[in-house]
């Protein structure tokens, strides 16, 4: 991290930001600029992905992570990634830069049998889980009934650390599916996740 204190000190009251010999920007103003926009970049972290992975509940009450798979791209086609990625195994989403980090993320939840299902999801840092951090979703509208589990997790990282999205259910009967696109409707994603850095984190 640049060190803001000394290299972002606007330029005494006497230098001109024009510099009229040259006809460009000064060079102690262009300097100032600069390292604010190196000292901002260096703090701007993001990353989106999804899974197309249809996940399952094979033990009741057991944890599981979602994985992931697929990386959301820019218009030029390259990875919507920057300092953020997803590690080994693929349910490991690292950071490379202390900061706090907006973790929001969207799954699908489905019955495949009749009754009531409790599915509960929560984060883990480090592989340790986050104290106070569980959700509860209940599904009880019978086979095909489903539901969107959505919402965000602030947690301050450091630089190396894994984020991982873990949930469980008390039934069998639920899954998290991916749902292959039919016209007019694209590939609904099993989970998305999408982490973005805080501003002053």
């Amino acid at each position: 991290m640049p060190d803001v204190a000394n290299n972002t000190l606007i330029p005494a009251a006497r230098v001109q930001l024009w510099d009229t010999l040259s006809n460009f920007v000064s060079r102690p103003w262009y300097r100032w600029f600069y390292n604010m926009y190196i000292a901002v970049e260096a703090g701007r972290r993001y990353g989106s992905f999804y899974s197309t992975t249809t996940f399952t509940v094979a033990v009741i009450n057991t944890a599981y992570t979602f994985t992931f798979n697929n990386t959301f791209t820019r218009a030029d086609g390259s990875d919507l990634v920057y300092g953020v990625y997803v590690g080994t195994p693929t349910s490991r989403i690292y950071v490379d830069n202390t900061a706090t980090y907006n973790f929001q993320f969207s799954a699908q939840i489905a019955q495949t049998g009749g009754g009531k299902h409790d599915v509960y999801i929560w984060p883990r840092v480090n592989g340790v889980n986050v104290d106070d951090s569980a959700t509860q979703v209940s599904l009880n509208g019978g086979s095909g009934y489903a539901a969107v589990a959505a919402w965000n997790f602030v947690l301050n990282l450091q630089a190396g650390d894994y984020f991982e999205l873990v949930y469980s259910a008390n039934s069998t009967s639920v899954q998290i599916p991916y749902v292959a696109a039919s016209a007019p409707v694209p590939a609904i994603p099993s989970v998305i996740l999408t982490v973005t850095s805080c501003v002053g984190g």
